[in-house]
C-alpha cells in the first residue's frame, strides 16, 4: 500500500474513532491500536494533523494518538520502538510547523516536542532550541505565541533531569539564553502595561500570554539552570522589575470589572509573586538582597488599610508565604555557637530582618493577623451552618500554601516563635476579651474566637506565660456554660484550646473536669460542629499521658453514648472514621470496663460496613475498631463471630481488590480474635483457607500469618493439624530458603511450637525439613537466635523423640555418604563450643536435658565426648538452681501456680502457658532428672565402666555437680 493511500485508510479510522456510534468507535479504536507498533504509523498520523483543512476534533485525536505513541515507543530500549527513519522525519516535520491554529491541538504538540526533547535533545536533535530561538526573534505575535508555548513545555521537560550531565547542558543553556528571555518577557510587559493605560480588554486578551509564558521560562533558568544568581546581572535586574512589575499590575487589576479579564490578570500576578517565592527557596543567599524590598512589599499590600482594594486571596496567601519563608530560613539565622564562625551572608540577612521586625512593625502585623485574618468569614460561617462536616475537616498536609486561614496561622507561628515581642501583644489582646461577651454582638465573639485560636495554637510558647490551669476554671468553663445559639462559636473554639493545652500545661488533677465540660458538648441537643470539635478535645484527653482510666470511668457510660449517637448522625465518610477513632481509644483505653456500654455499637457495625462499601478507608476504621472491642470483650466476643468472620474473611481474601486497603487490620483482628478464643469453632477453622496465598505474598504482615497459624495450633492441636498440617509445612518449606535470618526464626518458633504439642507425630510433618535445618548447624554460619533454634529443635527431638532421631542421622550419613556416629560427633562437639552463644536460659536448659538424656546411650559419639558433655551441664546448673531455705530448687520450673493468672491474660496467653506446663524446660527439675538419668547411665554401662567414664571428668566439674546433685 503506497503512502497515500495508507493516510487515507488511517484518516477514515480516526473520523470512525472520532465519532459517537459506539458501532462504528470500538472497532476503529482496535485498528489503531494494532498500528501503534506498525513502521510509519507516526509519520502518517502527523501529516493527518499538520493538514488544517481535517475537521480539528479528527487532527485533536490524531496528535492524541501521536503522543501516546512518542510516550510508548520513543526511545531505542523501548520494546517495538519507533525506527530511527520514521524518528527523523517527525524530529524534521516538527521543525517547520510552529503556526498551529487550533489551541489544543498546538498544546498537544508542545507536549511531544518536550516529550522527543527530553530523550534527544541536544545530542540527536540539536537544532531544537536554536530554531525555536530564531523564530521568537521574528515579528509576528502568533507565532511568538506558539513558539514561547513550545519552549514552555521544553524548558519544563529538560530542567527535570537530574544526571550531572545533563544538569551542566540545561546549565550552558541558560547562560546562552537567559537574557534574551529575560528581555522578551520585559518587553511583552512593556507591551502589556502600554496598551492597559488605553484599552485593557485588548492588553489583556493579546498580551498577556506571551509576557506569562516568557516569564514562566525565566523562572525554570533560574531555578534549575544558575548555581548563583548573583554570576547573572540580568536575572538580578529581573527579580527587582518583578517588584515594579507587581505594583503596576496591582494598580491596572483595580480598574478592571470583568470577572474573566480579572481572573487573567491575577493570574499573572500570582506567577510574579511565585517568582520571588521560588527563587528565595532555591536561591536563598542570593535573595538576602531583596528581603527588604519582600518585606516591605508584603507588609505594605497585606497588612496596611490603604491596600485592602488592590489585594486578593491568593495574592495575600503567597505574599504571607514569602514573608514565612524569610522569618523561618536558616540561612538567614545567627547561629550561637562559640566554636561557630558566623558567614556574613547570615549576619547580614539576620540585620535586615531585626532591622525591619521592629517592635512597632510586629504590633501592626500581629495586630492586622489577629483582629482581621484570623476572623471567621461570612464564607466560614456560612459552610459551618450548611456544611458542618467539612467545616471541622482537618486541614492536612500543605495547605497553608494554599488556604488563607492556615497560611495565617502558619506565618502568625512563625512570628511568635521567632519574636519575643509578639507575646505581650497576644497577652493584651487575651486581657481584653476576658469576661462576659455581647452575644448580639458577632464582631466581639468574632474577635474572641481569633485571639482564642491565637492561644491555643502557641500553647508551647506561652507556657511559662499563662496560668492555663487558673484560666481554664476561672474562665473557659464559664465560657463553655453559655448556651446561646450565637455563643456556638466561642463553645466551639473553647473546647479545641482545651485540646491544644491538654498535653502542654494542664494539671492531671483537673482532667474530670475537662472530662465533664466535654459531655454537655456532645449532646445532640448541641451544635454539630461543636459536638465533632468536642469529640476530637475528648480523643486528646484519653490519649493522654496522664490519663487514668479509674479518673474516666465515672464518664465512660454517658460519653460512649454520646459518641455513638454522633456516629450515627454525621454522614461524611471521614466523620464518620473521625468518631470511629475516637470510640476505638475509649474502648481500648477503659479495657473491660467499657463492656456493658457496647452492645448498641456491636449492632450497628455490621450495618455501618454494608453502607460503606464505596469507602474503604472508613472499613479500616471499622476493622480498627473491631480489634480494640474484641480486646475488651475478651472471651464474650464469641457473640461477635456471625459479624467478625465473614469481614476477616472479605478483608484477608486476595482475590477481592479491596483488600489492597484492608488486609494489615483484617490480619490484626484475625489474630485478635484467635488470641481471646476460648475455642475454635467450625467457621473459625475454615477461615484458614485464606492463609495459603498470605504466606505466598510473602508481606509484612507474615510475622503475623504465622503468629495467627500458632494461635490456630494452641486453640485445637489435632482438629487443626488434621486439616491443615500440609498447609503449615508447604508455607514453611516455600519460604525458609527465602526469607532473612529473623523470618527464619518465626517459621522455626512455629515448628517448635508443632514439636511442644506433637513430640512424636510432629517431627514426622517437617521431616522434609530437617536436613536443611541440621546442615545450617553444621556450616556454623548461622544468625545466633537462628542457631540457638536451630539447636532447640533437636534437643526436643532428643529429649522426646530419640527413636526418630537416630533414625534421621542415618538417613542424613546415607544422604551425605557420611558414619552416623561421624554426625553426631560433629553435632555434640559444635554444640558443646557453642553453648557459650546461646543466652536465653531456657534454652540453655533445654540443651542441658537433651545432653543428660543423651547420657545412658552406648554411642561411640557420646562416649567420646562424655567428659564434654558434662561442663555445659553444670554451666546450666549454675544458671537455674537457686537456694531457699537451705534447699536448692530449679526457678524454671513454673508449677500450676494460681499466681501465675493476671487479670490481662488472654484466652492465647492461657493456652500458652498450659503447653509451657507440659514442656520438661518447666515442668522437670534439672537436678532431679539428672540424678535419674545418672542411675539409668551406670545401669546402661555397668558400675565399673560408669566409674570410668565418670572419672574422666573434670574433677572440679565432678565436685560441682555432686554439690548440685545433694
Amino acid at each position: 500500500m503506497d503512502l497515500e493511500s495508507a493516510k487515507n485508510v488511517v484518516l477514515d479510522t480516526l473520523i470512525e474513532a472520532s465519532s459517537q456510534n459506539v458501532s462504528l468507535l470500538k472497532p476503529a479504536e482496535q485498528k489503531l491500536k494494532s498500528w501503534e507498533i506498525q513502521p510509519g504509523f507516526y509519520p502518517i498520523l502527523q501529516s493527518i494533523f499538520s493538514t488544517y483543512s481535517i475537521d480539528v476534533n479528527v487532527r485533536w485525536l490524531a496528535v492524541l494518538y501521536f503522543k501516546n505513541g512518542i510516550d510508548r515507543y520513543w526511545r531505542r530500549t523501548a520494546p517495538n520502538a519507533i525506527n530511527e527513519e520514521d524518528k527523523e522525519t517527525i524530529r524534521r516535520q516538527l521543525l517547520t510547523r510552529f503556526d498551529e491554529p487550533a489551541p489544543q491541538v498546538a498544546l498537544q504538540l508542545a507536549v511531544v516536542i518536550s516529550k522527543i526533547a527530553r530523550v534527544d535533545c541536544p545530542r540527536n536533535w540539536p537544532e531544537l532550541v536554536p530554531t525555536i530561538m530564531e523564530g521568537l526573534k521574528q515579528n509576528d505575535d502568533f507565532l511568538q505565541r506558539r513558539l514561547l508555548l513550545t519552549l514552555h513545555h521544553v524548558i519544563k521537560t529538560l530542567s527535570a533531569k537530574r544526571l550531572p550531565a545533563d544538569k551542566k547542558t540545561f546549565r550552558e543553556f541558560t547562560r546562552t539564553f537567559f537574557n534574551f528571555i529575560a528581555e522578551l518577557w520585559n518587553n511583552h510587559t512593556e507591551t502589556f502595561l502600554n496598551k492597559a493605560s488605553t484599552n485593557i480588554e485588548s492588553a489583556v486578551t493579546s498580551c498577556l500570554e506571551p509576557s506569562q509564558l516568557s516569564l514562566k521560562i525565566a523562572k525554570k533558568l533560574m531555578v534549575h539552570g544558575m548555581t548563583e544568581i548573583s554570576e547573572f546581572p540580568n536575572a538580578l535586574t529581573t527579580i527587582e522589575v518583578v517588584f515594579q512589575r507587581l505594583e503596576q499590575m496591582l494598580q491596572i487589576r483595580r480598574q478592571i470589572e470583568d470577572y474573566a479579564l480579572k481572573e487573567k490578570l491575577e493570574k499573572k500576578i500570582i506567577h510574579l509573586v511565585k517568582v520571588l517565592s521560588v527563587v528565595q527557596i532555591n536561591h536563598p543567599v542570593c535573595f538576602i538582597r531583596f528581603i527588604q524590598r519582600a518585606l516591605t512589599f508584603t507588609s505594605t499590600y497585606v497588612f496596611t488599610q490603604a491596600a485592602e482594594n488592590l489585594n486578593f486571596e491568593r495574592f495575600i496567601i503567597e505574599c504571607m508565604n514569602i514573608m514565612k519563608a524569610i522569618v523561618t530560613c536558616d540561612e538567614y539565622k545567627v547561629v550561637k555557637l562559640i566554636e561557630a564562625k558566623t558567614e556574613p551572608s547570615r549576619i547580614q540577612a539576620s540585620k535586615i530582618k531585626e532591622e525591619f521586625f521592629t517592635e512597632s512593625v510586629l504590633t501592626e502585623i500581629g495586630t492586622r493577623l489577629l483582629t482581621s485574618y484570623f476572623l471567621l468569614t461570612p464564607e466560614d460561617l456560612y459552610n459551618w451552618e450548611n456544611d458542618p462536616e467539612d467545616f471541622t475537616a482537618d486541614e492536612v498536609g500543605e495547605s497553608w500554601k494554599y488556604g488563607l486561614r492556615p497560611c495565617t496561622e502558619k506565618l502568625f507561628l512563625a512570628l511568635f516563635h521567632a519574636y519575643e515581642s509578639m507575646t505581650p501583644l497576644l497577652l493584651k489582646l487575651v486581657e481584653s476579651v476576658q469576661g462576659e461577651t455581647d452575644v448580639e454582638n458577632m464582631t466581639s465573639i468574632l474577635q474572641k474566637e481569633a485571639v482564642y485560636n491565637a492561644v491555643g495554637l502557641s500553647a508551647f510558647e506561652l507556657y511559662d506565660e499563662v496560668d492555663f490551669d487558673q484560666w481554664f476554671c476561672n474562665q473557659l468553663l464559664k465560657e463553655l456554660q453559655n448556651k446561646h445559639p450565637r455563643y456556638k462559636i466561642i463553645r466551639r473554639r473553647v473546647i479545641n484550646v482545651v485540646g491544644q493545652w491538654l498535653d502542654v500545661k494542664l494539671s492531671p488533677s483537673l482532667h474530670p473536669l475537662v472530662y465533664q465540660a466535654v459531655l454537655p458538648l456532645l449532646s445532640p441537643q448541641e451544635d454539630l460542629v461543636v459536638r465533632i470539635t468536642a469529640a476530637k478535645t475528648l480523643k486528646i484527653a484519653i490519649d493522654d499521658f496522664e490519663f487514668r482510666s479509674e479518673n474516666f470511668e465515672p464518664y465512660l457510660e454517658t460519653s460512649f453514648s454520646l459518641l455513638f449517637q454522633l456516629l450515627q448522625q454525621v454522614s461524611e465518610c471521614d466523620t464518620k472514621m473521625h468518631v470511629l477513632h475516637v470510640l476505638s481509644f475509649v474502648i481500648e483505653r477503659s479495657g473491660a470496663c467499657v463492656q456493658p456500654h457496647v452492645s448498641h455499637l456491636v449492632q450497628y457495625l455490621p450495618l455501618l460496613w454494608e453502607e460503606s462499601s464505596e469507602h474503604d478507608m472508613l472499613r479500616c476504621a471499622i476493622l480498627s475498631t473491631l480489634v480494640h472491642l474484641v480486646q475488651s470483650l475478651g472471651t464474650l466476643s464469641v457473640n461477635l463471630y456471625p459479624f467478625l468472620i465473614p469481614i476477616i474473611k472479605f478483608s484477608t481474601d486476595l482475590n477481592q481488590p479491596p483488600h489492597v486497603y484492608l488486609l494489615d487490620d483484617g490480619i490484626e483482628l484475625w489474630q485478635e480474635m484467635l488470641r481471646c478464643a476460648p475455642s475454635l469453632t467450625p467457621e473459625m477453622l475454615q477461615l484458614f483457607d485464606n492463609m495459603p496465598p498470605l504466606l505466598e505474598l510473602g508481606s509484612e504482615n507474615l510475622k503475623k500469618c504465622f503468629m495467627i497459624t500458632t494461635s490456630y495450633l494452641l486453640l485445637n492441636p489435632e482438629e487443626f493439624l488434621k486439616t491443615y498440617s500440609h498447609v503449615i509445612f508447604q508455607g514453611c518449606a516455600n519460604l525458609i530458603h527465602e526469607l532473612k535470618p529473623e523470618g527464619v526464626v518465626v517459621i522455626c518458633k512455629l515448628i517448635e511450637t508443632v514439636f511442644k504439642l506433637f513430640p512424636i507425630r510432629g517431627p514426622e510433618i517437617f521431616r522434609p525439613l530437617l536436613p536443611t535445618i541440621f546442615e545450617g548447624i553444621l556450616e556454623k554460619e548461622a544468625y545466633p537466635i537462628l542457631m540457638s533454634i536451630y539447636l532447640s529443635l533437636f534437643a526436643r527431638l532428643i529429649l522426646k523423640n530419640q527413636s526418630f532421631f537416630f533414625n534421621f542421622l542415618e538417613e542424613v550419613g546415607t544422604m551425605w555418604n557420611q558414619q552416623p556416629e561421624d554426625i553426631l560427633e560433629q553435632l555434640l562437639s559444635f554444640w558443646c563450643e557453642y553453648m557459650v552463644k546461646i543466652t536465653q536460659p531456657e534454652r540453655r536448659k533445654l540443651t542441658a536435658l537433651a545432653f543428660t538424656t543423651l547420657l545412658p546411650c552406648t554411642s561411640r559419639a557420646v562416649v567420646t565426648l562424655f567428659p564434654d558433655l558434662f561442663y555445659p551441664i553444670v554451666e546450666v546448673f549454675h544458671d537455674v538452681m537457686r537456694e531457699d531455705n537451705g534447699s536448692q530448687f530449679d526457678y524454671l520450673v513454673m508449677g500450676d501456680r494460681d499466681d501465675l493468672d493476671d487479670e490481662y491474660e488472654t484466652e492465647h496467653d492461657k493456652r500458652k502457658r498450659q503447653l509451657s506446663l507440659q514442656d520438661p524446660v518447666f515442668n522437670t527439675p534439672l537436678h532431679e532428672y539428672t540424678r535419674a538419668q545418672l542411675m539409668v547411665c551406670e545401669q546402661a554401662f555397668g558400675a565399673e565402666r560408669f566409674q570410668s567414664l565418670i572419672g574422666s571428668v573434670d574433677k572440679e566439674i565432678r565436685e560441682q555437680l555432686e554439690e548440685f546433685l545433694k
